[in-house]
């Protein structure tokens, strides 16, 4: 069961990344700049730290595959893995086209109905 989870939804366009945590949803728009991608940790840490997440393994992050941006899902799906190797997270993937809108209601759903991988997680990237 997925309870606090930080969520990834970076495919180059319309970039967001969504943190759910003692029943608040927070999300936090990616600007349209060029190094969007150097700054996605430092995005991802501003918003733990501000409202004090604490990684573990009860904590999950949840990531879009895509299709989308080779560099934009490359640079997201790095991160991920980043902080699964070091903070023990649980990690799940999602296709872009299941999530039709990037509210908490929509990722309830998308969780509820088993649209989330735990596998290894193959990007689709577009051409």
């Amino acid at each position: 069961m997925i309870k606090d989870f930080l969520i990834l939804n970076c495919i180059g366009k319309k970039d967001k990344i969504g943190l759910y945590f003692k029943n608040n949803f927070y999300i936090q728009e990616l600007g349209q700049n060029e190094n969007k991608n150097d700054f996605l940790i430092m995005n991802i840490l501003n918003l733990l730290k501000k409202y004090k997440v604490n990684l573990n393994n009860k904590f999950s992050i949840i990531v879009n595959t895509g299709p989308g941006s080779f560099s934009s899902l490359r640079a997201t799906l790095s991160v991920a893995k980043g902080l699964k190797i070091s903070r023990s997270v649980n990690l799940y993937g999602f296709k872009d086209t299941d999530l039709k809108q990037f509210d908490l209601a929509n990722i309830e759903l998308l969780i509820k109905k088993k649209l989330i991988q735990n596998k290894l997680i193959k990007p689709i990237y577009l051409s």
